[in-house]
């Protein structure tokens, strides 16, 4: 019997996919949107890019920009009654409109 895979992706066949219009690359405008600190950023997880990609439980969070770190952000993410850090790329957070 072969054992269960619970590698960084699992159980994201549904998450982790795109409607036949969204596939490829996302729009560059994304990529080079001016995130400052202090900004309030919502965290979806652009598929088609594996670099800098935070891991599915973060999905559809929101997080707060606390710094940069080389071409990634620095994002602090409250997760129950925990606050964790992560390091995000541009692909994967969209600025969060109030």
């Amino acid at each position: 019997m072969v054992k269960h895979s619970v590698g960084y992706r699992s159980r994201t066949r549904k998450l982790l996919r795109k409607d036949v219009r969204e596939k490829g690359l996302a729009p560059l405008s994304r990529i080079i949107y001016p995130y400052r600190e202090g900004d309030k950023v919502s965290i979806v997880i652009d598929p088609s890019v594996h670099k800098g990609m935070p891991h599915r439980r973060y999905h559809g969070k929101v997080g707060t920009i606390i710094g940069r770190r080389g071409k990634a952000y620095v994002i602090k993410v409250n997760l129950g009654d925990k606050e964790k850090t992560l390091i995000v790329r541009p692909q994967h957070i969209r600025p969060l409109i109030t």
